[in-house]
């Protein structure tokens, strides 16, 4: 049995994107037969236990291994030659086109030039897998891209800014619809959502539906006609099942993704979080009646036309072999 170990973080600053495409991919893994541990430090807003909960033991300091998967924007070239002692092979999943030491790179962003994104910033042998033909995705996003339906006009709006909403977008927008109203309305936050008790409240106060980390966001974003969201890997989730959005920059790691996803059409770009008020989710909202969603829906889903699900998965069992 091979022998993984997966090192990622979850925090409120850092958010919990990372260790849930990371956790993706230990599913895979899993039932593939392999030993899926995580290196994951006790920061505030961590997801270690649910990270447990889905059967994964986390471990405090470096274990020899056959593999290891590293995820994590506060990890370098140094800490990756360092750790090499103790594995046989090394694998990275970046979105920022670092330099790095690796065996296996992944990086699932749709950028200019993203094929040639990373020459000679990782070894010859280092083997590439770029672009939107390797996105991560869920089993559930898999299964709801198969079961799309039309989109003819926006009744049920979709929230969801993140796990942890460091920039407190959520309280922005909740005040916007205030003079709105939809068939729906689903929020969605994180358990490390700092002001999630106080959303919570203004939701049942509403009658709007109130989701707090939740296992079945494909199916809420298959059900929407519309969601405002972050960039991010949660901006790619909604692209590839082609549910109409707007995106707000609430990290520099998501600007140039979600820059270029918006020039070639395929959601709207609010912009940094600093300049986007409460004004500005209210014409976002005036102006979603209007809206082509079906063009919106189209240009997404040409975006992250993957020929095979979960393409990363053959390579590194290839890697392991």
């Amino acid at each position: 049995m091979k022998k993984i170990i997966i090192r990622t973080d979850a925090s409120v600053e850092i958010g919990s994107g990372h260790v849930m495409r990371c956790l993706t991919i230990a599913d895979n893994l899993k039932v593939r037969g392999c030993n899926v541990r995580f290196w994951m430090e006790p920061l505030a807003g961590n997801l270690i236990n649910l990270v447990a909960q889905q059967g994964y033991k986390n471990i405090s300091k470096a274990e020899g291994a056959d593999l290891y998967i590293v995820d994590h924007y506060g990890l370098d070239i140094e800490w990756e030659k360092s750790i090499r002692q103790h594995t046989k092979k090394l694998m990275v999943i970046d979105d920022l086109a670092r330099v790095h030491d690796c065996d296996l790179l992944l990086d699932q962003n749709v950028v200019p030039n993203f094929e040639s994104r990373y020459d000679g910033l990782v070894p010859n042998h280092c083997v590439k897998l770029l672009g939107p033909k390797y996105l991560i995705m869920r089993e559930e996003f898999l299964m709801a891209r198969n079961q799309m339906s039309q989109r003819h006009n926006i009744k049920r709006l979709l929230v969801f800014m993140g796990g942890t909403d460091p920039t407190n977008e959520t309280m922005k927008i909740l005040t916007a619809l205030e003079n709105y109203s939809f068939a729906q309305i689903d929020i969605v936050v994180g358990n490390g959502n700092v002001h999630k008790g106080e959303i919570k409240e203004i939701c049942n106060k509403r009658n709007y539906q109130y989701h707090c980390q939740i296992s079945y966001m494909a199916q809420l974003m298959q059900q929407a006609d519309f969601c405002i969201g972050a960039g991010g890997g949660t901006m790619w989730e909604r692209c590839y099942v082609g549910l109409p959005s707007s995106s707000t920059i609430v990290a520099a790691n998501q600007l140039i993704t979600t820059t270029y996803a918006a020039q070639l059409g395929a959601v709207i770009n609010l912009g940094w979080h600093e300049d986007v008020t409460v004004e500005k989710y209210r014409n976002l909202l005036k102006g979603i009646g209007d809206m082509n969603v079906k063009k919106l829906e189209s240009i997404s889903l040409q975006l992250t036309a993957a020929p095979q699900p979960n393409a990363w998965l053959s390579q590194i069992m290839e890697l392991l072999a």
